[in-house]
């Protein structure tokens, strides 16, 4: 496949490459003396040059041999002894949106981790703005240095016929697609469903991508090892995120997959499959790395993939096994190893210069051989990128919140209790349970009872305006008083609102509509921490540090509401995700995700 986001193409440059090996050209850089991490080998080598020119390896000094005969007097010359030079490295899957800030700012924050390359998934914004909002995206991308390959959303919305976004995504939108410059793979097909039941634009989009060569990336929660994986496979789908446990990793590498090991904000999946992974002594090249989703506060305090090759490292994996599954696998998975992944003559010079393969600290980033990043500092710095204003009006209730919107009316019941269908809430995990709870009846309405942790939810259509509409229900696990709501709420990001009483629901509502979209805690009539995302009621204007810290002041009032769970507002928001198990909530009501009919609130 053709790779566009190197600084020259080899055909380009080939020749050049040549002179400056064997010195009859000075190379543009020399990095010398580095222990040179050889993901093509597994192996550590100690004291090798690497010439650059045309931001490409040009020469590696090995062994006895030295690339002195590369340096002329314009070559810029770097002593790395004392560190470690590995590949740049690469996140398998990722979705931008997630960490609340545009592409460049998400490049100003991960580059100066090690981070070279991103493979992103921006299905947040298609379920917005569909794929106009998605070229607006990636048009802020072209400003960094960061390689944001892009995998067009494949799922929009993730499933037919239970829930309303603001757009829809066609096979004829992704055989478009896959003629962008940017474009490397098909976005995680999670409606899994539609692709065993053939269904016509499901399969079609896996075929106009790989009739363009490209490669289809997956999304495959089912319990179901047998029939329903090998037909998902079968079907051109190659890999897949959403693995829970040891036994769905192996089957699906049994199958020929391409796993990618998780380790997001929320979604902290390592500790429950690495160890055992690497027990097993199974074959690791078809294993990838991957965040996920990583908020703000998640980039700023702890890193990005560095952070995740600290995790893996600490449960046991080896750090070279664990670099190439952040470079040289991802980078043969998407059809890039002819360019990226390795540092090895004719490559990207895509360089991070290391202190140790422990804590993955980067000293130095190079991305197409010039210096990115230095000492955890960015050396580039994009302008607050000129969102469209069809971006950043997005808000369209079609009607003013208040108390009375959040009465769940049950007409000519009695007081006393009633049984009701509720979402229960696994901590760190995306899949939530179908419980039955008993909850308090007055005045012929369901009431929360937030003595047993059971809080009002509903799913507001905010794409459609007067003519959208809502739907409620009950969750338990986060244990607040007040409320909480955000349009953060994947995957169609309607207005979703949780909380112990009405008054706080329709203040957190209001407080959402009127700044166009985020995340808000509300206690007793007053706001407690609020997060403006404008941008599709997604991404922020500013800067990823004030994101953070807002971020940072929603964490403590959650803490001041009850909540004790790690990232409840990312948790909170796939309460509406309606392509995992067990039971979800949308704008037109519960869904049954394991057989993907609707449910009624009610149990009689």
């Amino acid at each position: 496949m053709r790779n566009t986001f190197c600084k020259s193409p080899l055909w380009e440059c080939n020749d050049e490459l040549v002179r400056v090996a064997q010195g009859e050209k000075p190379a543009d850089l020399v990095i010398r003396h580095a222990s040179l991490v050889s993901v093509t080998t597994h192996e550590v080598l100690p004291d090798v040059d690497i010439a650059v020119a045309c931001g490409r390896v040009a020469y590696l000094g090995l062994g006895e041999h030295t690339a002195e005969h590369c340096i002329g007097a314009d070559t810029r010359v770097i002593d790395a002894a004392g560190l470690f030079a590995a590949p740049g490295f690469m996140d398998s899957h990722i979705h931008v949106e997630s960490a609340m800030i545009g592409v460049a700012e998400y490049a100003r924050a991960v580059v100066p981790h090690g981070t070279t390359g991103i493979f992103c998934d921006p299905h947040e914004v298609g379920n917005v703005r569909g794929m106009e909002g998605v070229r607006a995206m990636f048009e802020d991308a072209r400003r960094v240095p960061l390689k944001a390959m892009m995998t067009p959303p494949s799922c929009v919305p993730a499933v037919t016929g239970v829930e309303d976004t603001g757009a829809s995504v066609t096979a004829a939108d992704i055989k478009d697609a896959m003629g962008w410059d940017n474009v490397v793979a098909l976005g995680e097909m999670m409606n899994f469903p539609g692709i065993l039941a053939c269904e016509p634009n499901a399969i079609d989009e896996v075929r106009e991508t790989l009739a363009a060569d490209r490669v289809v990336t997956g999304h495959f929660p089912s319990p179901d090892r047998d029939r329903a994986l090998n037909a998902y496979v079968a079907a051109g789908v190659s890999s897949c995120h959403e693995s829970g446990s040891f036994e769905e990793v192996l089957a699906k590498l049994r199958l020929g997959m391409w796993v990618q090991l998780r380790q997001g904000s929320a979604w902290l999946n390592l500790p429950g499959y690495l160890p055992q992974l690497i027990e097993s002594g199974v074959d690791t090249r078809h294993c990838l790395l991957c965040s996920d989703d990583n908020h703000p506060h998640t980039l700023v305090d702890e890193g990005h993939m560095d952070r995740i090759l600290r995790t893996a490292v600490e449960l046991g994996l080896d750090p070279v096994t664990a670099i190439q599954m952040a470079t040289i696998n991802c980078a043969e998975y998407f059809g890039l190893a002819h360019d990226l992944g390795s540092i090895t003559p004719g490559k990207c010079a895509d360089i991070v210069l290391l202190d140790d393969l422990e804590g993955f600290a980067a000293r130095m980033v190079l991305i197409d051989g010039e210096v990115v990043a230095e000492d955890g500092r960015a050396l580039f710095s994009p302008e607050p990128y000129a969102w469209p204003e069809w971006m950043t009006h997005t808000m369209d209730l079609g009607l003013e919140p208040t108390a009375e919107t959040f009465r769940f009316a049950v007409p000519g019941r009695k007081d006393g209790t009633a049984r009701v269908r509720a979402m229960g809430i696994e901590p760190g995990d995306t899949l939530t349970r179908d419980i039955v709870v008993e909850v308090p009846v007055r005045d012929e309405a369901l009431l929360a009872d937030p003595a047993h942790d059971i809080l009002k939810v509903c799913v507001f259509d905010r794409h459609h305006g007067a003519a959208g509409t809502h739907a409620q229900g009950f969750v338990m696990g986060f244990g607040i008083h007040g409320a909480l709501a955000q349009t953060v709420s994947h995957d169609a990001h309607n207005l979703l609102v949780m909380g112990d009483n009405d008054e706080d629901m329709a203040l957190a509502a209001r407080t959402l509509v009127a700044c166009g979209g985020g995340e808000v805690a509300v206690a007793d009539g007053q706001v407690l921490a609020l997060v403006e995302l404008p941008v599709c009621g997604l991404m922020s204007t500013e800067r990823v540090e004030q994101v953070a810290e807002k971020v940072a002041q929603a964490r403590r009032a959650w803490e001041q509401m009850g909540c004790t769970m790690p990232s409840p507002f990312m948790t909170m928001g796939v309460m509406s995700l309606a392509c995992v198990p067990e039971l979800r909530l949308t704008n037109r009501g519960y869904v049954n995700c394991l057989t993907f009919e609707m449910e009624d609130l009610l149990v009689e």
